[in-house]
C-alpha cells in the first residue's frame, strides 16, 4: 500500500499541472487509491459528484499519468463511497473509527449524518465546499475565520456539521463544539440570572473558550443583542489568539447584521467569507436522486427532472415534497413513485402564484424600507423613496406576470421604458451589491410566504 500512495502522489503532482486549480482542489486531490486489481487502479472518491466530475473532467489525463507512475496498470476505476463497501471485502478501519465518531458527535452538538460524503456539490455551492474542506483538513491553519452565508436550506448547516465530523474523525483529540446562535446567547444569559454570578460567567467562558474548533450557526440572531455580542467578541478573540479555529454561518453577510458592531464585523470579515447561492437545476435533481438512495425511495427518474424543475428555492423545501410525493404514491398502493403522483402532490402543494398582486408586494417593499406607500407610488424623487420604488418595480415583474405598461400604472402611470429601466438597474445591483441581493432574497420570502 505504501508503494501505491507512493506513486498516486507522483500522479497528483503530474495531474495538477494539466487541469484548473479549482478542479484539482475540488475533485483530483480528494481521490484516495484503494488498490490495483487485474491492473487496475481502484480510487475512491469522497462523494458521487466528485467521482463523476473526475470521470466527466479528468479521465484521459488520469489515465496518462497513472500509466506512467504505476507499472503494469493500464486503466484505473472511481468508486463511491457506497460502491467502496461493495468492491473492498475487508473495512476494519471503518468498523474501528465510525462507532467512536458517532458517540464523539453526540456530545458536541453535531449530527452525524451531515457528512461531506453526503453533500452535494455543484456550481451554487463549490467554493464553500471546497474551503469548508480545507478548513476541515487544517484547523487553526487556513481561513480563520470562515464565515458561511446564503439563504435557507441551501446547504450551510449541512457543511458545518461536516467539517466539525471530519475534524473529529481526523483529529480525535481536538475539542469541537457546534453551537446555534441561539443556544449561545441562552448560556449566557443564564450565566448572568445565577445567584453565584462570577462563577456561572467562569463556567460559561471556559465552556467556549476552551475549545479547539468553534462552529456557530445563524449567527444573524446576535443583531440588537449588544451583551452578548461583547461576550461573543472576546471569546472569538481568545480563540483567535490562540490559533483556535471559529466557523460561522449566517443568511447574511456579516455587513448585512442589523447592529452588528463594527469590531465584531471586522473580525468576522477578516477571514474567509464565501455565499451559497440558490442550486441550479443538475445540482437539484442530484440532491434529490441523493436523498432518494439515502432513503429508499422508489422513485421513477423523470420525476427527479419534473420537481428540480418547480422548485428552485432552496433544498429542505426540495426533499420535503420528495418525501411527500413517495409518501402519495404508498398510500395508494404503488412501490414506484411516478410523474403522476408528482403532479398530484405538487397540485396541491405549490403555493399560488396568481393571489400574489401588485399592490402585496408595494406593501412588503414599503414595510421593509419603512417608507410610505403614498411616496413610492407618488412622484417623488429622492433616494429614500427612488430605492425602494425601483425594488417594487424589480419585485412584480420577477414575481406575476404583468405588461410593463400595467406596472406603470401603479407608480403614477409611469412609461414602460421608466419600468424598464428601474427593473435593470435592481438586478445588475443584485449581482454585485451584497446589500441589494440580501434585500431581493428577503422580500421574495415575505411576499412569497403571505
Amino acid at each position: 500500500m505504501q508503494n501505491i500512495k507512493e506513486n498516486w502522489a507522483q500522479v497528483l503532482d503530474a495531474v495538477s499541472n494539466e487541469v484548473t486549480t479549482v478542479t484539482y482542489d475540488l475533485w483530483i486531490k480528494t481521490l484516495e487509491p484503494i488498490e490495483i486489481h487485474d491492473n487496475c487502479l481502484i480510487l475512491k472518491a469522497n462523494s458521487e459528484t466528485a467521482k463523476k466530475r473526475c470521470e466527466e473532467l479528468c479521465s484521459t489525463v488520469l489515465k496518462l499519468a497513472i500509466s506512467e507512475y504505476f507499472e503494469n496498470v493500464s486503466s484505473f476505476k472511481i468508486l463511491s463511497p457506497e460502491e467502496k463497501f461493495e468492491f473492498v471485502e475487508e473495512q476494519p478501519q471503518v468498523q474501528n473509527i465510525e462507532p467512536t465518531k458517532i458517540a464523539q458527535s453526540g456530545a458536541i452538538g453535531l449530527n452525524p449524518k451531515y457528512t461531506f460524503d453526503s453533500f452535494v456539490v455543484g456550481k451554487s455551492n463549490q467554493i464553500a465546499y471546497a474551503a469548508a474542506r480545507a478548513v476541515a483538513e487544517k484547523p487553526g491553519q487556513k481561513f480563520n475565520p470562515l464565515f458561511i452565508y446564503g439563504g435557507v436550506g441551501l446547504g450551510k448547516t449541512h457543511l458545518l456539521h461536516s467539517i466539525g465530523n471530519y475534524i473529529k474523525q481526523l483529529f480525535p483529540n481536538l475539542n469541537v463544539l457546534y453551537v446555534t446562535c441561539e443556544k449561545f446567547t441562552n448560556d449566557y444569559i443564564d450565566s448572568l440570572r445565577t445567584n453565584n454570578k462570577d462563577k456561572s460567567i467562569s463556567t460559561f467562558r471556559e465552556k467556549y473558550r476552551n475549545v479547539d474548533v468553534l462552529i456557530v450557526d445563524d449567527i444573524q440572531f446576535i443583531s440588537n443583542k449588544i451583551e452578548t455580542q461583547e461576550e461573543f467578541f472576546h471569546t472569538f478573540n481568545d480563540l483567535y489568539q490562540n490559533n483556535k479555529q471559529v466557523i460561522i454561518a449566517s443568511d447574511r453577510h456579516p455587513r448585512e447584521i442589523a447592529t452588528l458592531s463594527d469590531r465584531l464585523s471586522s473580525r468576522f470579515t477578516s477571514g474567509f467569507i464565501q455565499d451559497i447561492q440558490s442550486p441550479d437545476f443538475e445540482t437539484r435533481v442530484a440532491v434529490l436522486k441523493r436523498k432518494a438512495m439515502e432513503e429508499n425511495y422508489n422513485i421513477e427518474d423523470e420525476v427527479f427532472s419534473y420537481l428540480a424543475e418547480r422548485i428552485d428555492t432552496n433544498i429542505r423545501e426540495l426533499e420535503g415534497c420528495l418525501a411527500k410525493v413517495h409518501f402519495y404514491a404508498g398510500i395508494h398502493g404503488r412501490h414506484f413513485a411516478s410523474i403522476t403522483d408528482a403532479e398530484e402532490v405538487m397540485k396541491d402543494d405549490q403555493p399560488e402564484k396568481e393571489a400574489i398582486n401588485a399592490n402585496d408586494i408595494i406593501d412588503a417593499v414599503c414595510k421593509y424600507y419603512n417608507v410610505s406607500k403614498q411616496d413610492v407610488t407618488g412622484k417623488k424623487k429622492n433616494k429614500e423613496v427612488v430605492d425602494p420604488r425601483q425594488m417594487c418595480i424589480y419585485l412584480i415583474t420577477e414575481l406575476i406576470d404583468l405588461p410593463l405598461t400595467s406596472i406603470g400604472g401603479y407608480f403614477s402611470g409611469r412609461d414602460h421604458t421608466t419600468i424598464m429601466h428601474s427593473r435593470d438597474k435592481i438586478a445588475e445591483q443584485a449581482k454585485i451589491n451584497t446589500r441589494t441581493k440580501t434585500a431581493i432574497t428577503d422580500l421574495k420570502d415575505l411576499i412569497l410566504k403571505k
